[in-house]
């Protein structure tokens, strides 16, 4: 099937005809705020929520549930509505292959759902964009249909970085870029041009968490705020699924770590609530910076 690939004036994905827009959704507010956005451009959508994961505010659009496994009853779903083009948005936790809710459509694609239990994020991720666009439906990342979700490239908060913020920060993405060829986490935290603590399977912020352990029980006598939190995608990563992303928590942990502030990937990381995440930058006198890593 050829699929029609134009943009709107905006930067955003055109639609596929008139078709609506599937929203494959895990947790948290920005499946709705995706949905918000695309209905405002004219263009219909349909919320697929995982159950245990997206949120009951869904149900105040269009929308179906279906468990991990019911692969058969997401094509269904998909082709009763018409969706050519799907986006997945949300937290998810990673399923455990032995506990999916196997249904008919899943055990015709064993080789899929096996790939979802090995290997690392890189390689699932690419999985599932393959395997969706093998059925041939077209994934589109948040940034093709929504770009006003990334964070743009500057200064967001009210803080600008110091010198020594800013060595941090080349330093923090340097990091990332190493450790990322690895498949290895989206976030470090650096101090004095230092690693304090890389992000693993925990997710960010237990990764704040322990930085502030550290503080509390090992450098209590600091009281100036120091390191800087820096996120962004791994080099060569599916970004069209599992952006990284930051929003009011994500600052508020930072803050408890006694963190200087947030450098993010700009154009590639995801904002949950821009208003509510600078304010909060602002209130506790941290800064929020978006940039693209120098080649050096």
């Amino acid at each position: 099937m050829a699929l029609r690939k134009t943009r709107t004036e905006d930067g955003a994905q055109a639609p596929d005809g008139d078709s609506p827009l599937a929203i494959i959704a895990g947790g948290g507010p920005l499946p709705c705020v995706l949905a918000d956005i695309t209905l405002g451009r004219g263009r219909p959508v349909h919320i697929i929520g995982l159950v245990g994961e997206a949120d009951e505010a869904i149900t105040r659009y269009p929308h179906s549930w279906m468990k991990w496994g019911e692969i058969g009853k997401l094509f269904s779903i998909l082709e009763k509505n018409g969706c050519r083009d799907l986006v997945m948005i949300g937290k998810v936790t990673r399923p455990d292959v032995k506990n999916l809710s196997v249904d008919f459509g899943a055990l015709k694609s064993l080789p899929f759902l096996i790939t979802l239990g090995t290997g690392g994020d890189d390689k699932i991720l690419s999985s599932i964009v393959n395997f969706f666009e093998e059925k041939g439906f077209r994934v589109l990342g948040v940034g093709q249909v929504a770009p006003e979700l990334l964070a743009g490239e500057g200064i967001l908060g009210k803080k600008t970085p110091s010198s020594d913020d800013r060595e941090d920060i080349a330093v923090g993405f340097r990091v990332l870029e190493t450790l990322g060829a690895l498949d290895i986490g989206q976030a470090a935290v650096i101090v004095n041009a230092h690693v304090l603590a890389v992000e693993a399977a925990e997710g960010t912020d237990a990764m704040l968490s322990r930085c502030a352990d550290l503080r509390k029980n090992r450098y209590r006598f600091r009281r100036k705020r120091l390191g800087v939190l820096v996120k962004a995608p791994k080099p060569g990563q599916e970004e069209r699924i599992d952006l990284p992303t930051i929003g009011p928590r994500t600052i508020e942990r930072a803050a408890e770590a006694g963190l200087s502030g947030i450098a993010i990937g700009a154009g590639r990381v995801l904002i949950v609530d821009r208003e509510a995440t600078i304010a909060a930058a602002n209130k506790h006198g941290l800064f929020l910076i978006a940039e693209a890593p120098s080649d050096g």
